[in-house]
Formats: C-alpha cells, structure tokens, sequence
C-alpha cells in the first residue's frame, strides 16, 4: 500500500540531510505531501529527525538496506516516489532501480555516472515501460541546469525564429562550492572500472552513448581537452568536468524529444577563464591539473594515496556557509541554421553540488508527483528535459533559488 508520496532514501547522506531539511521548510510534515526518511541507520535517522525541531514529530522512518532486498521492496511499495542519495550508484543504485521499475514506483536521482545509467537503461527500460515506473537520472547539477538550459533556449528559439537552434555551446561563466566526498568516490568508481575496461572506456568516449540503439545521430562532437579561445564568448576557455555526464544527458533528451533538436545537433561545454593572457594561462594551469588528477586517478598506487591522504571521504563536504555563498552562473549561446543567434543563463543561489542539488532533487520528486500525470508522460527512462520540460523551469525558479533569463548578444 502507498502510506507515502515521497520517500528519501539516503536520507543521513551529505546532500540526503540538506534534502531533508529543504523537504521540511518547504513540504512540512502534516502538510499536505506525506513523506518520510530512509536508510540503513535508524539512529542516525533519528538523530536527523530531532534536528528537525517538533514540527517534524510525526515524521516516519523507514530502515532499509541495499544489501537487504526485502527492506527495498517494502520501501519502494509504500510510496508513490522515491528519491535516491545512495551512491557511488553503480555500487548501490541498482536494487533500488531493479525495484522501483518491478513496482511502477517513480525514481529520481543525482548520479553522474553514465556507464551505470547505460546499464540501467538497457537492463530495465522495457520492464519500465510496462509498469509505468519513470526513471530520471542525473536530477542534481549534474545534469538539470545544462539539460534545462538547452531546452529553455531550443523553446525560446522555436517561438522567436520558427526553428530550433542545431548548436548551442555552454560555458560556465562563475562557479562556487566544494566537492563532497560522495561525489569523489563516485568518480574514482568510475575511474577505476574504465581503466580496467576497454568497453566501457569506448562508451565514455561516445557522446551519444545514452541515446537509444537506433539513434540517428552521427556528427562529431567537440571534445575540449585542451586551452582554446572562443571567440563567441570571447574568453579562453579549459574544459568542464561535468561535460562528461552532460553532454550525454542532453543528447539523450534530444533523442527521447523526437530528435527535435535536430539530427545533426552539436553541443560543448567548457569553463570560462578570461579574456586575456592570464585567462590563457588559466586555461592552461586548469587543464594541465585536471589531466594530472585523471593520470593519477588511473594509477592504483597514487589512486589509493590521493583517496588516503588529500581527496574527502564520503559523508564529508562544504560546511553550511559554503553552501551559502556557493553560486553558479552557466552561459549558453545557440546559433540556427539560417544563422540567428540567442542566448540564455542559467544561475543558482547555493553551492552547486550540494546546496543548489539538493533543491533541485525534492523539485524533481515534486514534479514526478504533481505536474506530469502517467498519461502524459509513461513509464520508462527519462532525463530532466525530456520528462519534467518547463514545468521544472517553472519550479526552480519559484521555490529552489534557480533562474533562466534570455539574455541580448
């Protein structure tokens, strides 16, 4: 029986306690959504319950374990959605997807990891399809604000020049927040597996590895992997690690949105660095690190030595005043082909990892919830765009401190 409409699962993670705290100033308890909080601990749970003041008393705990299957398929059938904060996901994720997919329950995560959406995908999208479960991946920084961004400024193009956009290129003006330890683990994960595996390095390499089998798409896709100088936005620019998940994601909504974006769309992302010379050596110092921390990372001696001694632990992050100043401001500037240009931002109000993901989160779960009924949009897997469209827009703009704005060359 569904007792809940939405259950956080992770709930006592780093990002699962700001969801916690966020679902509670803005859908309080014996408010009108009936949710509760999940994990393997239930004195941990307890303790962030009593953090939540009296006003959180009659807010349920569920214990539940990705190593205990019967714990998972209790949790996934009490509710209507489940939110997932439990990673890195290919270690953890796929009890709690494997489950959700048998039951019909909706599902949102933040993962980052595109080899495990892959399998994911290919493993339960047809048993999706059929209970009516929707399954959308990636609902943090990585990837709404890129996958919005371009669909924002692809709606916003149709309205204005009868056309979509067939490039858009995102670069992130400013950015500020720290990593968590989460997020660290889940890349060296990552890592790990791809320098073991030859497949799935080939399936990193391929930006339309997320699309579905028949995919039309075969243009080349830019891959910044060095300093270079883009004279649209007249900056240097050094390449953007998120890049990796995003570019899939968005070429995934393309496909799963009717190829509307076009058959031979072309997306990037990078990072700003400046326009003159120190914004070129920036561009350099950036990339050379972020080149030096792949090498090492593939390494197992200085892989282990980073994760030991510099890299944080999972459950560790940025303290709650860098979640408070963190920022983000993402650029993006699409071109027709007829040649019309326009232009977007997106920016966020909280740190972009954490405190901006984790409203991002309870906004995706709300929306699966209340905005985009079953006969609208089916089961199967789904990514931000191409499942919550404007409605999404329209609620982080309201509730969780985001905004888009068209912006003039």
């Amino acid at each position: 029986m569904q007792r809940y409409d939405i259950i956080l699962f992770g709930a006592t993670s780093f990002v699962g306690e700001i969801l916690t705290r966020y679902m509670q100033e803005n859908y309080p308890v014996g408010g009108r959504i009936k949710w509760a909080i999940a994990g393997r601990s239930e004195g941990k749970l307890s303790k962030l319950k009593a953090s939540l003041g009296d006003a959180a008393a009659n807010l349920d705990i569920i214990v539940a374990n990705t190593d205990d299957d019967e714990s998972i398929e209790a949790l996934v059938t009490s509710t209507k959605v489940v939110i997932s904060t439990v990673g890195p996901y290919a270690l953890y994720g796929e009890v709690v997807v494997k489950a959700c997919v048998a039951h019909g329950t909706d599902y949102c995560d933040l993962t980052g990891e595109p080899q495990w959406i892959k399998e994911m995908v290919t493993r339960y999208e047809d048993i999706a399809k059929i209970s009516g479960a929707r399954i959308v991946h990636s609902c943090g920084f990585d990837s709404i604000p890129s996958d919005l961004g371009v669909f924002f400024l692809q709606e916003n193009a149709k309205l204005q020049f009868d056309e979509y956009c067939s490039s858009i290129k995102m670069r992130v003006k400013s950015m500020k927040g720290a990593a968590s330890g989460g997020t660290v683990a889940s890349m060296m994960n990552m890592i790990k597996e791809a320098s073991s595996d030859r497949e799935l390095r080939k399936l990193l390499s391929d930006p339309y590895a997320l699309c579905p089998s028949d995919h039309p798409f075969t243009v080349k896709q830019t891959n910044l992997m060095t300093p270079a100088y883009d004279k649209d936005m007249q900056t240097w620019i050094a390449p953007f690690v998120m890049a990796a998940i995003n570019i899939r994601i968005i070429h995934r909504s393309n496909s799963l949105l009717g190829n509307q974006y076009g058959n031979d769309f072309l997306y990037d992302e990078a990072m700003m660095t400046g326009k003159s010379i120190l914004g070129g050596m920036g561009a350099a110092a950036f990339s050379a690190g972020m080149g030096g921390f792949m090498l090492a990372a593939v390494i197992p001696p200085s892989r282990w030595l980073m994760e030991k001694t510099v890299l944080p632990k999972p459950g560790e992050g940025p303290s709650q005043k860098q979640q408070l100043e963190g920022r983000y401001d993402l650029r993006f500037v699409g071109k027709t082909k007829n040649g019309q240009e326009l232009r977007c931002k997106v920016t966020g109000d909280r740190d972009p990892g954490y405190g901006s993901t984790a409203k991002m989160l309870g906004e995706s779960a709300m929306c699966l919830l209340e905005d985009i009924s079953k006969e609208d949009k089916a089961g199967g897997f789904w990514t931000p765009a191409s499942v919550f469209g404007m409605h999404i827009v329209q609620r982080l703009e309201k509730y969780a401190g985001l905004s888009f704005t068209l912006q003039q060359e």
